[in-house]
Formats: C-alpha cells, sequence, structure tokens
C-alpha cells in the first residue's frame, strides 16, 4: 500500500486531538469526524481547513455535528430538523438524506477511532457522584461507538478511555466484560478485560510532557490473519527515551508578569499583561486573578509548597484564605517535570496548575495547556475560554494519537488487504 493513506472515521471527536495525531502521521486521510459540543465542532473545522487544506464546504460536510447516541439517524440520516437546517444551508443533502454512510459513499474505511466521554468512568467523578456507576448514560455511549464499527466492517478500530475505565462496574457488571461482549458479537477481537490494565500507557512515553495515563483499546476483525499482540508491538516501539518536561514545552514563552493594580481593557478585568518587547502569541491571556491569588500564586511557588505534607498544604490554604477547608486546592507546575494530566476541570479553575515561574504569579493560559498537551503552536481553539480549556482537558494529546497511528501503520502496511 505504497503511497496510499489508510482512511479513518473519528467518533467523539472533540476538537480533533486524535485526528490531528492521524493525520499528522502522514498515513491516513480522515473521512467524517462526529462530535456533538459545537465549539469542538467549530474548533476542529477550523483546523481542517487552516491545516490540512479542507475547504470551507468539505469541513462543514466532514465534521458533523450530531448526537452519537441517535446512532441510527447517525448512520441513516432523517435528522432532526436543527441539524436539517445546519446543513440545507450548506446543500449537503446526501448527508441529510444518507446520514453518515451517504458522506462516506462507496469509500473503504480502514479504522474507526475514538473516545467516548470519560467522565463517568473516572475515579474522581465517581468519588464525586456515588450512583454515576449505575445513573450515567455515559457509561453507555460505548455502544454507539460498537454499532458504527459494525455498519463500516473496518480492519480495526482505537478505543481510547481512562483507566478508570478498567474498575467500572454501571450496573454492577464490569464495563470492560460488556465491551468485550460487544466486540466478539460483531465480530472483533480485543485483549481479555483481565489482562487489559496492560494496555494502559502514558503519554510522556510519546514526548507529551505530561503525566497522562490512558486506555488504548485496540479491535481487529477476528476473521483476518490479524495478530494483536504483534499490533501492540508495534504501537509500543513508538515509545523514546527523550522525555519531555514543563520547561521544554513553556520555557520559550513570552511572560505574562501581573500588575500592580487590576485595570480593565475592553470592559474586562485585567491582571497581567505580556513584558514589553515580547511577542504576542496566539491565546496566551491568563484568567484575571484577583490581587489575594495574585499573592497566593507567588507565595505558594516561592515556598515550594509542592513538596510540602498534605497537612501543610492544607494549612496554608486555610491561613491565607481563612477557611477550613480539609482539602490541598493549590498545586504547580515544575520546570523538571512532567505535567499532570491536564483535566477539563481547567474550564472552572487554574488552581491546580499554577505556572513554575513565582514571578508570573498567575495559573496557565489556553496556549500552555494545550502546548503541555502537545497541541502544536498554531492550534487555534474556538469558543469561549472556559470551553478552550474543557476541550483541551479531554483531548488526546495529538503526538500519542500520532505514536498509535504510526505503529498502526506499520502493522498494516504490509499485510495482504
Amino acid at each position: 500500500m505504497s503511497n496510499k493513506k489508510f482512511t479513518f472515521i473519528d467518533l467523539f471527536a472533540g476538537c480533533g486531538g486524535l485526528s490531528e495525531g492521524f493525520l499528522s502521521s502522514n498515513k491516513f486521510k480522515g473521512l467524517a469526524h462526529v462530535e456533538w459540543e459545537l465549539p469542538m465542532v467549530n474548533t476542529l473545522r477550523k483546523r481542517l481547513e487552516t491545516k490540512w487544506k479542507h475547504t470551507e464546504d468539505e469541513a462543514l460536510k466532514h465534521v458533523i455535528h450530531f448526537d452519537i447516541q441517535k446512532t441510527n439517524e447517525l448512520l441513516n440520516g432523517s435528522w432532526n430538523i436543527d441539524t436539517k437546517s445546519l446543513y440545507q444551508k450548506t446543500n449537503h443533502n446526501s448527508v441529510i438524506n444518507k446520514g453518515l454512510k451517504g458522506i462516506i459513499g462507496n469509500k473503504k474505511v480502514d479504522f474507526i477511532i475514538g473516545g467516548p466521554p470519560c467522565q463517568a468512568y473516572s475515579i474522581a467523578g465517581r468519588a464525586q457522584d456515588k450512583n454515576s456507576m449505575k445513573d450515567d448514560y455515559r457509561n453507555y455511549l460505548f455502544e454507539s461507538f460498537v454499532e458504527v464499527v459494525k455498519e463500516f466492517q473496518p480492519k480495526a478500530f482505537v478505543f481510547e478511555n481512562v483507566p478508570g475505565m478498567l474498575s467500572a462496574e454501571p450496573g454492577g457488571i464490569k464495563v470492560t466484560e460488556r465491551v468485550y461482549k460487544a466486540f466478539n458479537e460483531i465480530g472483533y477481537e480485543i485483549t481479555t478485560p483481565k489482562n487489559l490494565k496492560n494496555r494502559v500507557y502514558v503519554a510522556d512515553d510519546f514526548q507529551v510532557p505530561q503525566k497522562r495515563r490512558r486506555l488504548i483499546i485496540v479491535g481487529i476483525k477476528k476473521d483476518r490473519n490479524y495478530e494483536l499482540n504483534e499490533l501492540y508491538k508495534k504501537i509500543d516501539v513508538q515509545k523514546s527515551e527523550n522525555k519531555k518536561n514543563v520547561k521544554d514545552a513553556l520555557f520559550n514563552l513570552p511572560t505574562i508578569s501581573p500588575l500592580k493594580k487590576v485595570t480593565k481593557v475592553k470592559g474586562k478585568n485585567v491582571s497581567h499583561k505580556l513584558n514589553e518587547n515580547d511577542v504576542e502569541i496566539m491565546q496566551h491571556e491568563p484568567r484575571h486573578s484577583n490581587e489575594r491569588d495574585v499573592r497566593v500564586f507567588k507565595e505558594w511557588v516561592e515556598n515550594e509548597m509542592n513538596k510540602k505534607t498534605l497537612n501543610e498544604k492544607i494549612e496554608f490554604y486555610n491561613r491565607l484564605l481563612n477557611k477550613e477547608s480539609k482539602h490541598a486546592k493549590y498545586r504547580n507546575l515544575e520546570w523538571d517535570k512532567p505535567s499532570p494530566t491536564v483535566v477539563a476541570h481547567l474550564y472552572k479553575d487554574g488552581l491546580m496548575f499554577i505556572h513554575p515561574d513565582s514571578e508570573q504569579a498567575r495559573s496557565i493560559t489556553i496556549r500552555e495547556a494545550g502546548l503541555l498537551q502537545s497541541f502544536p503552536m498554531d492550534f487555534e481553539f474556538v469558543g469561549s475560554k472556559g470551553y478552550c480549556y474543557k476541550m483541551i482537558g479531554n483531548a488526546v494529546p495529538p503526538l500519542m494519537a500520532k505514536s498509535i497511528a504510526i505503529g498502526i501503520n506499520d502493522y498494516f502496511k504490509n499485510i495482504s488487504l
């Protein structure tokens, strides 16, 4: 399969972390990307235009704004009035009338990739909601993924999620057993539930400056001469000894220092500004922080509070804010280490992502969060500041996705298909 690229569909595409990785490997062509949240849809469409040379019309058609839970509608069309109006503006009647199958047409789908929303499987999510394993619809979104795989019969698929999925038991049954059974019934082999713990990968093994652990479930068609372990070996050899840290990702960015007094710019409070003579970088503006927070951030880093005991951290917080909390609220990034997992909670606050330079006394910017996830500097996130943080925190790191893509390509390129 010399110069011909493999094709893929990306489900639960988000802002395009998986797609970005697969496309940047230069071995794959995206046929469709399905996502429900509009800021993510707009971000991915813009990226396909500005980086991957899609026309505006192609980007509108191939990034499908749709709720994948309505899987039959997604596949076959008969879309509701709101979705129809979006596509009628672009004259994409084939999409409206024939759904995802209309977009794909007679093209062969080689791979399906994606990661159903992971919040319901996360340990943190379960700690906050004791009933989430039973009540959260997101526990069962993998069933929609299964239905799309069943329809297009790809050679293989990549299903990404949090390691917490290994212990999740919605309805009292392990979700890994549900997933194994569902894929087995449609003719696909995945790693057995008891061995899935060996399929947890760490992002910093793939030159991502972040200790992000993710479960990577690869499935292959059982009626072909494919070897699952050999496929994983091709992914494993992409791991690099050249680890990246926060300094590698952020040190050369322009510095943003606190103002002596909060000012208003275009009606919004501004607490920090770019240092003179520094070049402005897209989406590299920090949140507004009040004077107390600026003081707290600076003192936290200067006192190396990350190294203190949990009780000392809690006491620090309670003393400065006159609170009686039992939880530590702050954490700073450290130059010589990879970042902790960049999380969607950043859309609420950045207290656990304080910049490692005490003189900047702030939490990280959208651009910095993106770089810690290994998004390229020219990747533009579209939406409110909160939504940009959220989509970054929910994304698959593109460099990790690229390594997975290269491994998959290296396995399949020499197989008679």
